[in-house]
């Protein structure tokens, strides 16, 4: 249709302190300009959950799974720890298996935890909505979120890697994605590629409409 690539620029966050969440504040304003033109925006943070890390504040040790090894990740509305390998999940608060302390300090950020951040910084100028697994277990759930989107019922729209391809929404102006170099780590060779696949599919979300778009890799 005659529509050109959406601008990209890149926000460094490494001198974001941990109070300040995950949002650098160039992409909150960038953010707010967006909802103020009555446009919407869309963030991919590949992580879901409130928490990827629970650190006990009293021996200093991860909550980790039983079975896997590996850090249990903090659902706030299940009220859950979750292991998204095995499936293993723990009532939280649960004591430490270190110390016995229910004393937890939720570490990083998961869209669950995203999603209450940009509530909190945009107040009622902005609606959010979140798309994850989480959110769509309940068959016909993912079309429901959609189309409320898309029908204008929210501004901005928070997702996981489901949400960076294949979706059309004219009114979409700016995509972010928060922590685009979390891919680089995982134990795959093609690591690299498919970050780079993954930002790509991302960036082609803004910009589908009339108006130009913008995007935002942090």
């Amino acid at each position: 249709s005659g529509a050109e690539l959406p601008d990209l620029r890149l926000v460094d966050i490494a001198g974001l302190g941990p109070q300040q969440g995950i949002l650098a504040p160039e992409t909150l304003a960038a953010l707010r300009e967006v909802v103020e033109r009555g446009e919407q925006a869309v963030i991919m943070l590949n992580r879901r959950g409130y928490a990827p890390l629970m650190y006990c504040l009293s021996c200093g040790i991860v909550a980790k799974c039983p079975h896997c090894d590996i850090g249990l990740t903090f659902h706030k509305k299940r009220e859950r720890m979750v292991c998204h390998y095995c499936g293993f999940a723990a009532p939280f608060p649960s004591p430490c298996s270190g110390c016995g302390s229910l004393h937890f300090l939720a570490m990083a950020e998961g869209t669950e935890r995203l999603e209450e951040t940009l509530g909190a910084a945009l107040g009622d100028h902005g609606r959010v909505l979140r798309l994850d697994r989480d959110t769509t277990r309940r068959p016909g759930r993912l079309e429901e979120i959609l189309a409320a989107f898309a029908n204008g019922e929210a501004d901005i729209l928070v997702g996981t890697q489901m949400l960076s391809k294949g979706h059309h929404f004219p009114r979409v102006t700016l995509a972010v994605v928060a922590d685009a170099d979390l891919g680089l780590n995982m134990p795959d060779y093609r690591a690299a590629e498919r970050t780079f696949q993954l930002l790509l599919q991302s960036a082609g979300r803004a910009g589908r409409g009339d108006a130009p778009g913008e995007v935002i890799v942090q």
